[in-house]
């Protein structure tokens, strides 16, 4: 029977608690040839799949060195063997083989894990919904124009290249749950314009669909040319320009004269909160935000960004003591392990989970 694959961010938590035998279906990136102390030839081949990136060390005397010394980026293969962690040296893989992928074990990696899947395809629901409650019919039709027209595009994206959501699909998943706090947040502070801040959270990024798309049959992320000469910002401002002119065209539009605000005026303060939403010029916004949606978007953008980064330490950050976890970049300091929710003690606890996460760690004795 064959080995069900999986997922390496999967790997990483599951040999957090002892070793694991299983397999491993994944993409190569790089294969680069190093030389140990001794000067001995060995490779390490970065391999990538839909949640996260896995460097595989081969070493001269493998029976694999001569498979794997063939090689190229863009490769699909399976390892199967036995996965551990080791604090120096993170995900490792003992006694291991490899081969190809045949063309059915391709695509069903390329289409993500069934829970990643479901997950993704949920919020991509969620961000169809919220478009769809949006109540000016100038920035519904807008949004409805983008998604109708790079919706499977946005599906491929990731949030970042680094740091955060940086996954095929992850822009998917910052975008609908930075949506479902704009709603909430506009119910609270009834004063903000939840159309236009709704609308802003759907295009802030949608520039990285050129800066930070995978390809279709691809988990290896190209740099664009031109994200690298302008940036996401600039893109995201040009395309939403783009498409008001194309919604400018729509019959529509002309009964929408006697809309207030204008529309003219709608479109400026939706380019507002695209070119704001990095909060400060140093981190490469053209301009601070100016309007109470401008501030809410950047502020929730932050918000998810950040604690997805301490989601994902808190899953495969380096434990320092007893529920201190290693800082990892761009947060400012080490983590520590969220306060569980209250719940009814209905034995002597061996262990407390870290909120939200499963995060296991011994109970602390009281004072």
């Amino acid at each position: 029977m064959a080995t069900v694959p999986i997922a390496i961010d999967q790997l990483r938590q599951e040999t957090g608690a002892g070793p694991t035998a299983g397999a491993m279906h994944a993409q190569v990136d790089e294969v680069v040839t190093k030389l140990t102390r001794e000067q001995k030839r060995y490779l390490e081949i970065q391999l990538r799949d839909r949640t996260a990136t896995f460097p595989l060390r081969v070493w001269n005397d493998h029976p694999s060195f001569g498979f794997c010394s063939g090689l190229r980026p863009g490769s699909f293969v399976a390892v199967e063997g036995d996965f551990s962690t080791s604090p120096n040296f993170g995900l490792e893989a003992k006694n291991w083989r490899i081969r190809f992928l045949t063309a059915e074990e391709k695509a069903d990696l390329l289409a993500g894990p069934p829970d990643v899947r479901e997950r993704q395809n949920a919020d991509y629901a969620a961000i169809e919904s919220f478009a769809g409650s949006i109540q000016d019919p100038r920035l519904r039709e807008l949004s409805f124009l983008f998604l109708g027209e790079h919706g499977e595009r946005l599906r491929r994206t990731a949030g970042a290249r680094n740091y955060h959501h940086a996954r095929r699909g992850g822009l998917v998943e910052h975008t609908a749950q930075m949506m479902r706090a704009g709603n909430a947040i506009a119910a609270v502070y009834s004063a903000l314009n939840r159309d236009l801040l709704l609308t802003g959270i759907l295009f802030h990024d949608s520039g990285k669909l050129w800066e930070n798309c995978f390809p279709k049959e691809s988990f290896i992320m190209p740099h664009d040319f031109r994200a690298e000469l302008i940036g996401h910002v600039s893109i995201g401002i040009e395309l939403m320009n783009r498409l008001w002119q194309r919604l400018k065209e729509c019959p529509e539009f002309i009964s929408w004269k006697s809309l207030v605000p204008d529309s003219d005026l709608v479109r400026l303060h939706l380019i507002h909160l695209i070119a704001a939403h990095h909060g400060e010029k140093q981190f490469g916004s053209p301009v601070e935000p100016k309007t109470p949606e401008a501030m809410a978007l950047h502020l929730i953008d932050n918000l998810d960004a950040k604690l997805e980064m301490m989601s994902s330490a808190y899953q495969f950050g380096k434990c320092l003591g007893q529920d201190v976890i290693e800082r990892v970049r761009p947060l400012p300091t080490n983590v520590v392990t969220a306060l569980p929710a209250v719940a009814e003690l209905t034995a002597a606890p061996h262990h407390t989970e870290s909120a939200s996460l499963g995060r296991e760690t011994e109970a602390e004795p009281s004072l």
